[in-house]
């Protein structure tokens, strides 16, 4: 147990009016003009039963609310869950001891269920993690929300350090980020004024140039899905830009120059959750960024707008890929693939193999948004061989191809978002735009095979 003994409750009744005064402390973030988030310290409810506080080692500091367990609740007013859409719940917490779970309920500490946050051992009560999940259906705009412990452990199970809220809280289409029209229409005007490079008579003609880039870093950042919230996302692999984190912007990319990929021109963001053997990170080699056409006439493609960003794969999906599946990692080298894992997800690759994955993106735009709620509606795949109805702009074919130096064996791997059914990967367009636009001009529009210098 580690409940306060009797007599500080006294010393604690005056934090808590204090608490009671300040209610609820609400800060909004339109980060890259994406959904609004709502953070909540947890410290701040309105009511509670069972809390009691402490200082946070974590990043802010400040105080949590501690000694949580099985029954305690807390109450939170006026929370913005925003708009109806897709809304994406987080909780930082800390566990030294047992499990359980947070319920956030809307209305009262037994109304509607909101969502359900995991709680594990994390090595310790100031040993800091954030646990998100999704939502699909929710109330909108401002609700009271309870958060209610439940455990079977005996005593306090989990500290918490604050909660997270990221949806359509700004009154305003949340999550669409319009492309500003005339400077898209000045990119265009660039890149249609280019004359293309001779295409030599021994040019191999596919529309495809690339960017190879090594691997940069790892954080549990996403500046695409939870903008502004350090550490609020499952661990990731980054390449590209060195400067990637949770408060990238187009402008930041930009600004910072040190990229690990060739071109130096290329100063995109790219990710996708780290995976592991055991409990080890296993960091790629590298990966190989492509950028084609599906299109039986790749001429009508144009670059990727300042900015762009889209998100291919599913981090939820959590479901079996025996071989054969759509999608799956395979074994690039001699001797390929010679087995399987125990629970048949992952293969076994020759030791002259190593394990692989390549991850296609969408490649035809609404040629209106830099951006959606789901970082996925601007976009679609070619259909028929075409761009058309709500997705008439051609954009490159993009798609990661991604080198790990390993085997693999039957205890096979894990993503740092699950099964091997949800890898996924992020762009965030960061190019310099004469330098995207004469290899879309020269490589892809003339059907020219060409290196990552974008030559031929």
């Amino acid at each position: 147990m580690r409940r306060y003994p009797a007599h500080l409750y006294t010393l604690l009744v005056g934090a808590l009016v204090v608490a009671l005064a300040a209610a609820v402390s609400l800060t909004v973030s339109t980060q890259q003009a994406q959904a609004a988030t709502v953070t909540v310290q947890a410290e701040s409810y309105a009511a509670q039963s069972g809390v009691g506080l402490e200082a946070t080692a974590d990043s802010g500091g400040g105080e949590n609310a501690a000694f949580l367990a099985d029954g305690d609740w807390m109450r939170f007013d006026n929370v913005d869950l925003g708009a109806a859409g897709r809304l994406t719940v987080s909780a930082r917490i800390a566990s030294a001891v047992g499990s359980g779970t947070i319920e956030l309920r809307t209305a009262g500490a037994t109304g509607p269920l909101l969502a359900v946050i995991q709680v594990a051992p994390t090595g310790g009560w100031q040993n800091w993690v954030t646990r998100t999940t999704d939502v699909t259906t929710y109330p909108t705009g401002a609700q009271t929300v309870f958060a209610v412990l439940r455990s079977t452990t005996p005593g306090d199970f989990v500290n918490i350090n604050w909660f997270s809220f990221v949806g359509g809280g700004d009154g305003q289409a949340a999550g669409w980020v319009p492309v500003d029209q005339a400077k898209w229409n000045a990119q265009v005007a660039q890149f249609r004024a280019m004359t293309p490079a001779p295409v030599p008579a021994d040019v191999v003609r596919v529309p495809e140039f690339n960017a190879t880039c090594d691997y940069s870093h790892s954080k549990p950042d996403d500046p695409i899905v939870l903008p502004g919230l350090a550490g609020a996302s499952h661990m990731h692999s980054f390449f590209g830009n060195k400067s990637t984190d949770a408060f990238s912007t187009t402008q930041s990319l930009l600004n910072n120059k040190a990229t690990t990929c060739a071109p130096a021109e290329d100063l995109s963001a790219y990710w996708i959750p780290t995976l592991y053997e055991g409990n080890r990170a296993v960091e790629p080699e590298n990966m190989i960024v492509y950028y084609g056409s599906r299109l039986p006439d790749p001429s009508a493609t144009l670059p990727f707008p300042e900015g762009f960003r889209m998100i291919a794969g599913d981090a939820r999906a959590q479901t079996s890929t025996p071989a054969g599946s759509p999608g799956q990692y395979w074994c690039a080298g001699t001797g390929g693939e010679i087995g399987r894992s125990a629970d048949g997800n992952w293969p076994v690759c020759a030791p002259t193999a190593h394990l692989t994955h390549q991850l296609v993106f969408p490649d035809c735009w609404d040629g209106k948004n830099l951006d959606s709620p789901d970082h996925k509606s601007h976009v679609a795949y070619t259909y028929d061989g075409k761009c058309s109805g709500a997705y008439p702009v051609a954009i490159p074919n993009l798609s990661f191809v991604v080198s790990y130096p390993t085997n693999g064996s039957t205890a096979g791997f894990r993503l740092a978002s699950g099964m091997a059914s949800s890898i996924h990967g992020d762009f965030f367009n960061a190019w310099d735009n004469a330098a995207q636009g004469h290899r879309v001009k020269d490589c892809i529009t003339q059907k020219a095979k060409c290196n990552s210098a974008g030559t031929f």
